[in-house]
């Protein structure tokens, strides 16, 4: 397991987490998931690690089927912003239609961290971080946010970061994967199950 510490000389290790729930064009969201973690190797730099792919209920609860999700640690040595057009890019190549904020997706590739950075701002991640629920989901950023805001929230992130990076320090909270994952309530945390 290649640890992720919070030190400067870390800054180019990011944090990418990846899911979908629909079939894409190269078959079930698993298949999609492989050739897209493929395609992010090939386009950004070295992968350092790599979780399993878990099986995790929908979120929000009723949006679509369940999803396999699971986050890769890379080396990139650019700009964070031009590691999220690579991302963008990589979803659009494999169908991606964003057509409804948290709809179902062949392939989500969400940018959770890169070292230790926050980006642009403390108070613009806060205000993302502290959004209620009913306006996240009628709103989204217009710009890059670092930390995701919603690392803490989400047990299908978490999971998968457990295997790779389980006392990776948020550079906001503070907290490890382990105790963020260990905050959330169990019945967050139940019905996810690693499928390889």
């Amino acid at each position: 397991m290649a640890e992720m510490q919070n030190t400067k000389s870390e800054l180019s290790k990011v944090l990418i987490a990846l899911g979908g729930n629909l079939t894409s064009e190269l078959g079930p969201p698993l298949t999609t998931l492989k050739f897209a973690l493929a395609m992010i190797r090939m386009r950004t730099g070295r992968l350092l690690s790599a979780s399993r792919f878990f099986k995790t209920p929908c979120f929000p609860v009723g949006h679509g089927p369940d999803y396999i999700n699971a986050v890769a640690m890379f080396d990139f040595g650019g700009h964070p912003k031009n590691l999220l057009d690579i991302l963008h890019e990589i979803e659009t190549i494999f169908g991606r239609r964003r057509d409804s904020r948290w709809g179902g997706r062949v392939l989500d590739l969400d940018l959770l961290a890169c070292g230790n950075q926050i980006y642009p701002s403390l108070k613009k991640y806060t205000k993302w971080r502290d959004l209620p629920m009913s306006d996240q989901l009628k709103q989204a950023p217009n710009e890059m946010i670092l930390p995701h805001p919603r690392i803490q929230d989400r047990s299908f992130v978490l999971a998968p970061l457990i295997d790779i990076v389980p006392k990776w320090r948020h550079p906001i909270s503070g907290l490890t994967v382990i105790e963020m994952y260990a905050d959330l309530p169990e019945y967050y945390r139940q019905d996810i199950s690693p499928v390889v």
